[in-house]
């Protein structure tokens, strides 16, 4: 009965976990870094965006639809020459909406829906790690924090290469875990080694970052064998043969890896200031267990969510330290809880790395987190189960409801955090489209226009994500006429905002004015915005003082009469 109640509640878990994670998945509007996804997936490039010419946004259908000519190794060379990123998530997810035969319309939920998939099967992952690691109760409750957790949430919503390599750590760990039991038994499961290697190999053609979490494992096995004292040179040689597997298998792409190193697409990343970077990764901590709605709100709404915020954490965090403490001194779960301590912090210590040796903050974007994110997760969900293990009769009582009462706050916490999530209340999307479009079309009734000064594809990608969103709040009125439907132009600003604002004098005259002209001008300040425009030889621009926005970067309403 207990082993059945048992796989029941793992069953409930998986299926929170999924609705979760499925749930709204087409609500949001794609961003920069899914429009870059939705390209190369379906066969496009960055030679298919229409460039210094006004277009229709509903031409951006025969741009975002699948191109059923497209092999993998087609996909694996555009990325070589126009991104940053290893070939294997876009060759499975072009696979996926091959096999879905997505339509424009359906493009979100078709491209998100993989990695949601992803983050489902991470919950298993996750599960089996801590059941390996620790006890069955203790891979449940890592399987329950991970399915309600508002940064799971957040990551399996993104049609981004981040779930699947949470997915793939974890199983890595497990079999890292297992190796360890299987050297202090004085046993080996070649199939376990060879697991090992499996996963992180997939993990290497999936995204770059998983080299910090394969480092860290070794790191983190090199201390084992020291601790263990083991002295057998042949089995040093034939461990040391197999923890080089995964980087020789990745030899092929390793070429273009090297070329990917400094390309400007990376540029975004700024330097660190100070010590930004360790409260900015404390906040990314929070942000697995509770996510209430603080950006974009009034002070009043800000000020005492976030300090709710902390005050959760802080609680938290010594609560699970009381837990990992009692793991630590416990014999049995000594080993494991050693082998995920010493992975996260050698991750973290990479981290660092980056941001203070190579000037990368990458700790300003959350998200980047996945890297030892299902370590937190198992050594959270075993520290909760493990609190008033050794106590004894009323003390033993007292403790089991304080962990109750504990496993269910950060639950029920949890679950709040990955509502607001999946309603965009919280982890909002950067440059935020659909804001972005909902301010440019405030007008309905003027004829709208966008021009987006573009550097690089970067820029493209994100005048993209508006004229995405921008085309599904207003796509009705492009089925009317053509003149109705919002038009869009790519203006090069590589020499500067003078040729955008030539090319702007040249177009032909629009057919219906007054006309709202949006000018989003990446890089350029407020004052910097000439005070009028010429639309061609017959209108005239003027600025409208009142409409200015910056979200990122900054777009300026003209009047056109």
């Amino acid at each position: 009965m207990k082993l059945s109640r048992h796989y029941q509640g793992l069953a409930l878990v998986l299926v929170l976990g999924t609705t979760l994670r499925f749930w709204n998945l087409d609500f949001k509007p794609l961003w920069l870094d899914e429009v870059i996804t939705a390209l190369f997936t379906l066969g496009r490039s960055y030679h298919d965006v229409i460039l210094d010419v006004v277009f229709p946004v509903n031409r951006l259908e025969q741009i975002f639809t699948f191109n059923p000519a497209t092999s993998c190794g087609e996909i694996a060379r555009t990325l070589a020459t126009q991104s940053t990123h290893p070939p294997l998530f876009f060759c499975l997810i072009n696979a996926w909406v091959e096999k879905l035969s997505t339509q424009h319309s359906a493009l979100r939920t078709e491209l998100r829906s993989l990695p949601a998939l992803f983050g489902v099967g991470a919950i298993a992952a996750v599960y089996w790690l801590n059941r390996v690691a620790f006890s069955p109760k203790a891979g449940l409750m890592a399987a329950a924090l991970m399915a309600v957790s508002p940064f799971g949430v957040y990551i399996s919503q993104e049609a981004r290469h981040y779930t699947l390599p949470v997915l793939l750590i974890a199983l890595s760990l497990s079999a890292l875990i297992q190796i360890q039991q299987d050297i202090q038994r004085q046993k080996l499961r070649s199939l376990v080694w060879l697991s090992w290697v499996a996963f992180n190999t997939i993990g290497l053609y999936v995204h770059y970052f998983f080299i910090l979490a394969l480092l860290a494992q070794l790191a983190t096995i090199v201390v084992f064998f020291y601790q263990a004292k083991i002295k057998s040179l042949r089995f040093r040689l034939l461990a040391f043969g197999f923890w080089l597997l995964p980087f020789i298998f990745f030899i092929p792409w390793l070429s273009v890896l090297l070329g990917h190193f400094g390309r400007h697409e990376t540029s975004w990343v700024p330097p660190p200031e100070n010590i930004a970077p360790l409260y900015q990764t404390l906040a990314a901590w929070l942000l697995m267990a509770i996510a209430l709605p603080v950006e974009n709100q009034p002070l009043w709404i800000a000020i005492p969510l976030g300090l709710l915020m902390l005050v959760f954490g802080s609680w938290l965090g010594w609560y699970a330290f009381q837990g990992v403490r009692q793991l630590w001194h416990n014999s049995a779960t000594h080993l494991a809880t050693v082998t995920l301590g010493i992975f996260i912090l050698f991750v973290l210590l990479e981290f660092f790395a980056i941001v203070y040796l190579l000037g990368k903050d990458i700790t300003i974007a959350p998200r980047y987190n996945f890297v030892y994110y299902p370590a937190i997760c198992a050594l959270l969900g075993a520290s909760l189960v493990s609190r008033g293990a050794g106590e004894r009769g009323s003390g033993k009582r007292s403790a089991i409801c304080d962990r109750q009462f504990a496993i269910a706050t950060v639950l029920l916490v949890g679950m709040i955090g990955s509502v607001f999530v999946v309603h965009d209340w919280a982890f909002q999307k950067p440059y935020n489209p659909q804001r972005v479009a909902q301010d440019m079309l405030s007008e309905p009734a003027s004829p709208l226009m966008v021009v987006m000064g573009y550097d690089d594809s970067q820029d493209m990608a994100l005048g993209l994500s508006f004229a995405l969103a921008i085309h599904k709040f207003d796509s009705d009125k492009c089925k009317i006429t053509a003149e109705a439907c919002p038009k869009f132009a790519f203006f090069n600003r590589s020499s500067g905002y003078d040729s955008v604002w030539q090319n702007l004098s040249q177009l032909p005259t629009p057919p219906t004015l007054p006309l709202s002209l949006w000018v989003v001008a990446p890089g350029l300040r407020r004052r910097d915005y000439p005070p009028q425009l010429a639309l061609s030889s017959q209108a005239t621009c003027n600025i409208d003082p009142s409409e200015y926005h910056r979200i990122g970067i900054p777009y300026q309403l003209y009047r056109c009469q």
